[in-house]
């Protein structure tokens, strides 16, 4: 199930917003979200039952997951092949399909315990389905999928509860592996809820969402923006930020953002969306309905950068992709909408 499920019991549960106050500086613009005054919003299509996650295929369509989190019966793969464009479903018989990136021909599907690769789509079907990896944890929700330069993928692996100390290395945490499925290894360990996973074009940096506990009470923090290197260990699920001896070398987040907001994706602009949006990570907040925006530096490192809100109106946005045209695609999960937000003029 996915994590994010479990922030629908802590609606107006988290202390006071990390991400700057409300609506700041923020404009109708279009479709009935609120931004700055240099974008614009529309819908990209509709009548899809829940959006997970979005990717486009070499021929500039876009496919799109729906994930029901306790109800899978609309839960698949679904192809919108043009704006406006009925959502059709390609790929059934899922539970919670998450990752979705394609791969020299194959879409490549992360779901709960499983990878799977479609290819020679034909009439709205694709002819062949082979499984790429089976686990590596029976129960656990595989998220997304990135390419590393190097010609492998990366996979988070949300932890199968919410603070305890899972017994297998990879409950809880990111997993690199080849396209085909061999040579699995650990990538980095102990992170309760790894979701999104962007690399930064300028340096190759791995920028990774991280839902946080949800058992702290008022104690619970904000949940994080990361940058995770091969090899770090995040102290899930006894560290979670407040220091002191269970927190020593347990890397800093590169930024906090709401309690209980249940963070998904992430995607990293360069200057498409405008002056306004720069260089940044732009991530979803399910629970806070937010889309919030993250400045990056020149070299995409460091801690204790700040988030501020970019998009409101959404209900539960949650799959991000930035379009061949240089727009950006968000999938609010709560209406099964896709909204188009694009540089004004």
């Amino acid at each position: 199930m996915l994590v994010v499920a479990v922030a629908l019991g802590c609606a107006g549960c988290g202390g006071a917003s990390q991400s700057g106050s409300q609506g700041s500086g923020l404009t109708a613009i279009g479709a009935g979200l609120k931004g700055p005054a240099g974008l614009r919003a529309s819908v990209y299509a509709t009548g899809l039952p829940t959006v997970a996650t979005l990717t486009f295929d070499a021929r500039g369509r876009l496919w799109a997951t729906a994930a029901g989190l306790t109800g899978h019966a609309g839960d698949g793969v679904y192809l919108i092949a043009a704006p406006d464009a009925r959502p059709r479903r390609v790929i059934s018989g899922l539970n919670d399909p998450i990752g979705l990136l394609w791969y020299r021909g194959s879409l490549l599907v992360a779901s709960v315990g499983r990878v799977d690769a479609f290819s020679g789509l034909r009439d709205g079907h694709f002819a062949h389905r082979r499984t790429v990896l089976v686990g590596p944890v029976a129960r656990a929700e595989n998220n997304n999928l990135v390419t590393t330069p190097d010609g492998r993928l990366l996979m988070g692996i949300s932890a199968t509860c919410d603070h305890c100390r899972p017994a297998s290395a990879y409950d809880g945490a990111i997993v690199s592996l080849r396209p085909d499925g061999s040579g699995l290894r650990l990538y980095a360990g102990r992170i309760r809820a790894p979701y999104g996973l962007a690399l930064i074009p300028a340096t190759g940096g791995l920028l990774v969402t991280m839902n946080q506990r949800d058992d702290l009470g008022a104690a619970t923090p904000g949940d994080w923006l990361a940058i995770v290197r091969a090899g770090q260990s995040w102290g899930f699920p006894g560290c979670y930020g407040q220091g002191g001896a269970v927190c020593a070398g347990v890397p800093k987040p590169l930024a906090v953002v709401d309690p209980h907001a249940a963070i998904g994706s992430v995607v990293v602009a360069t200057g498409q969306l405008g002056p306004g949006v720069g260089t940044s990570a732009l991530v979803t907040e399910w629970q806070s309905a937010k889309l919030l925006r993250v400045a990056l530096t020149g070299s995409g490192s460091g801690v204790g950068a700040s988030a501020t809100e970019l998009v409101l109106g959404l209900r539960n946005p949650l799959g991000l992709v930035l379009a061949p045209d240089g727009s950006l695609l968000v999938g609010d999960w709560g209406t099964g909408t896709i909204y188009r937000i694009a540089r004004a003029g």
